[in-house]
This record gives C-alpha cells, structure tokens and sequence, in this order.
C-alpha cells in the first residue's frame, strides 16, 4: 500500500483496542501508540484520543481513536463497560486500591457468601456513588487527585450511574479476597464500588486487581497485546 493511502486510512479513522499494561498510564499508552504510526508514516503527529481513562493499576481494552474516528470518542465512552475486579476485605486505602497502603483495617469474621451475595444485589440498578477523591474529578477546576496530593480536603459529590451486573466470581474465606465481575454504565469507579462493598459488608474493602474486559462490542480477546503493537501495525499497513 503507498505512503499515501496509508495515510489516508488513519485520517479517515481507525478504532484501535489495546491492551493497557499493567502501571502504564492511559496516555503513556496512547504516546507510544502515536509515536510508532507516525514514525511509521514519516509524519510528525498523527491526530488520536482515547475513548474511557484506565488507571495505571488497571490493564485491558483501551479504546484509541485516529483521525476523523476521535469524533466518536464521546460514543465509544457512553457505551456499556465490562470489568473483573478483585477485592480484600478487612481493610481500607486511601485512594480505595494499592496505590496507597492500608490505613485502617477491620474484623471479617461476619462474613460469609451468603453475606456477599445479598450485599452485591444492592448495588445492581441506578444507584449513586462519589467517586474517589484520588480521581481526575475537577473541584473548582483542578483535578482532585492533585488537591490530595497537596494536602487539601476535597469534597465530591454523589453523582447517578448505571450497574447492569454484578456476578460473584470467587470468594475465599481464609484470604477474605474476592473476585467479581462488574457490567457497567458510563462513569462507574470501580475503584468507588470496592469502598462501597466493603462499607456494606461492615468490613472494609479495598481493590487488588482490576481488569477491563470489554467497552462496547470491542473484547480484551481481540485487543492488540501492547508489546505486539508493532507487529499489528506492520500487519494493518501491509
């Protein structure tokens, strides 16, 4: 295929599913994605976006976006969302997963699966959640996570959101860990919901590992593995 054409194809628009390593931010992920097309293309910047933030603790379908496909990103980001999230109960973090260390635990023994299953059945449907205050939320402009970084207080208000499924995946009671798999709307801080869980558990909780495995009809199963990127785009150019 000529320079040209090439070109042509990501101007026009491409919607990329990558698979977000773990610790690698969202846009680190979609730097390095642009840099290789458009070293690849000998041009300076090809125009891309990503559809829907992961956190760098978090890995799976990460939607890019090139040229005129950017203009679907607010589509892409609304649509339904698919995770698989792991929990321990007993205790918290600041930030609601291992980014920060424990700062207070609690006792589990209450627990048992009966106990999860009815307490996840409450967060299925339209519910409201605030969403952590180690987030990009903006408070007067400035994102949140920086406020807390500096010591300020934020305050966040709960804000409606969607949860069609939540399933139960493992539960082990001598770890007091469990693994869930959450099929959500737009908005959902999985990081929020393992908080949530845990206070209604009467516990605590925190997230240990999470894993987005769907965004819309795009599948973790068809995404492009990071490190075969390369590879993917000699493939896509031919």
């Amino acid at each position: 295929m000529e320079q040209g054409l090439k070109l042509d194809l990501f101007k026009e628009g491409v919607v990329i599913p990558i698979d977000k390593p773990y610790r690698m931010s969202s846009f680190g992920a979609l730097a390095h994605v642009r840099y290789l097309i458009s070293r690849r293309l000998g041009v300076k910047r090809v125009k891309i976006g990503h559809a829907g933030t992961l956190d760098p603790l978090a890995t799976g379908v990460l939607l890019l976006c090139t040229g005129k496909a950017t203009k679907n990103i607010d589509q892409l980001q609304a649509s339904t969302k698919e995770y698989v999230a792991g929990l321990q109960l007993g205790a918290t973090t600041a930030s609601f997963d291992r980014e920060h260390t424990v700062n207070f635990t609690y006792p589990t023994k209450h627990i048992d699966r009966q106990l999860i299953f009815d307490t996840l059945k409450q967060f299925v449907g339209d519910i409201m959640q605030v969403p952590p205050e180690f987030s990009a939320c903006k408070v007067d402009g400035k994102r949140a996570y920086l406020l807390m970084r500096k010591g300020k207080d934020v305050q966040l208000k709960a804000k409606p959101l969607h949860i069609d499924e939540i399933q139960l995946l493992d539960f082990c009671p001598e770890q007091m860990t469990l693994s869930i798999r959450v099929v959500c709307g737009k908005g959902t801080y999985i990081r929020a919901l393992a908080r949530d869980i845990g206070e209604a558990l009467g516990s605590g909780a925190f997230l240990t590992s999470l894993r987005r495995t769907r965004v819309g009809e795009y599948r973790v199963e068809d995404a492009v593995a990071f490190d075969d990127f390369p590879r993917w785009l000699d493939e896509f150019m031919g």
